[in-house]
């Protein structure tokens, strides 16, 4: 270690005569012409390394800082709806029933071959009808009245887009009863 310790301070000495040379070659008007250089040049380096991206990052930081405080205010607006909503009770719908699934088919133009209640559960076969309609009426079954599919059985039919379906319902447990 010593050894390129010695190694490097031979060349820096070295260096150090070859600069001490060159300098005392120089005239007096050429040496204040490098004193000269050499400081503008180090203010140039110390302007574009620390002055220069501090300022354009102020000034960026200006024009962006409206916009910002804009979005800090529309999301403490959102955190305080969410709040709000958080605070509030659920909404209650209605619990399953014969009459209430009978009528969600009918509304989406599909007619059940089958429906049967057993406690929690629904029992659906639909032959021959729309696979959208199906999707649908299933859709929104769960958005509104927190009825999952526990099983589906579906079956495309030689006709393009129609289907046989066997289906086990089931409401989540945060239903009315």
């Amino acid at each position: 270690m010593s050894a390129a310790v010695n190694k490097i301070r031979a060349a820096l000495t070295g260096q150090e005569q070859n600069l001490q040379a060159f300098w005392t070659e120089r005239t007096q008007q050429e040496r204040k012409l490098l004193a000269i250089g050499g400081v503008v040049a180090g203010l140039a380096l110390v302007y574009a390394v620390f002055f220069e991206p501090a300022w354009t990052g102020r000034i960026s930081l200006q024009k962006s800082l409206p916009e910002l405080r804009q979005n800090a205010a529309q999301l403490q607006a959102l955190a305080r709806e969410a709040g709000d909503l958080a605070r509030q009770a659920p909404v209650q719908v209605a619990p399953m029933s014969r009459e209430s699934l009978d009528a969600s088919l009918k509304a989406r133009g599909l007619s059940p071959q089958s429906l049967s209640l057993t406690g929690e559960y629904a029992r659906v076969q639909l032959n021959g009808v729309p696979f959208a309609s199906v999707m649908l009426w299933l859709d929104g079954l769960r958005r509104e009245g927190r009825v999952a599919v526990q099983e589906a059985k579906i079956t495309a039919q030689s006709k393009a887009g129609l289907v046989d379906a066997s289906l086990t319902l089931h409401q989540s447990p945060g239903a009315a009863r």
